[in-house]
């Protein structure tokens, strides 16, 4: 049988953040952000391991107690400059802790409201698939198409569209090898990786919950789900 593992990059600044601490860092309900991140993934019973990757030069992580976390946490000194390079970085540094065909959920810091309810689906429904696959969420809102001014062109068709969020989860070989093939391209996420080498990831139902945190606004979101869980 395979083992799950999980993998978060952590090497970004979080430049539209703005401020002085990289976005993983920030205070989120008297934690820094990446601590959710963390504890609902080794707080899983069917994650054996989570990997963290950092940069080379970070300078904060060890300012933090992560003592919760030891049983099932490694940190990774590997992070590249964009977030596919950490990826890769990590896939390849923790290679000979895994089998080629080992799940592993690639998950973002700034993800901080994943639900046990998500994630648990998310292994139960990708668990069997021959490639492997991401919560993601139906398209709802009207699209639109803009020039090179912003004004609307044309509204664009939703159906069939989602919106990719994480962990993202595929078998590690497979991973790496789309990982590295799209080396020069930097792909914005795992699943455009795989879908390179012609496959077709799943795509498991989630909800606006399991958001990325990306402008300063959406930390007061964050921080009302986090006081006010459903599970």
């Amino acid at each position: 049988m395979s083992d799950y593992y999980a993998l978060i990059p952590a090497a970004g600044s979080g430049a539209r953040m703005g401020g002085e601490l990289p976005k993983q860092y920030l205070d989120l309900a008297g934690k820094p952000m990446i601590y959710h991140a963390l504890r609902r993934l080794a707080g899983s019973p069917r994650i054996r391991r989570v990997y963290v990757v950092i940069s080379p030069e970070d300078a904060y992580w060890d300012d933090y107690d992560w003592r919760e976390f030891a049983p099932k946490l490694s940190v990774l000194r590997c992070g590249g400059a964009a977030r596919a390079d950490s990826v890769r970085n990590g896939l390849v540094a923790m290679a000979d802790a895994v089998t080629e065909n080992d799940w592993v959920l690639v998950h973002d810091a700034a993800r901080p409201c994943l639900s046990v309810a998500q994630l648990d689906r998310l292994i139960y429904e990708v668990g069997d698939d021959p490639v492997g696959g991401l919560l993601a969420v139906p398209v709802a809102d009207t699209l639109k198409r803009a020039d090179s001014n912003r004004y609307a062109s044309r509204t664009e068709s939703r159906e069939g569209l989602w919106q990719a969020q994480t962990p993202q989860m595929f078998r590690h070989a497979m991973l790496l090898q789309a990982m590295r093939q799209q080396h020069e391209s930097v792909p914005t996420d795992e699943s455009s990786a795989i879908e390179s080498l012609g496959h077709r990831p799943l795509l498991v139902a989630a909800d606006n919950s399991n958001f990325k945190v990306t402008y300063p606004r959406d930390l007061h979101l964050a921080r009302l789900m986090l006081e006010n869980p459903d599970d």
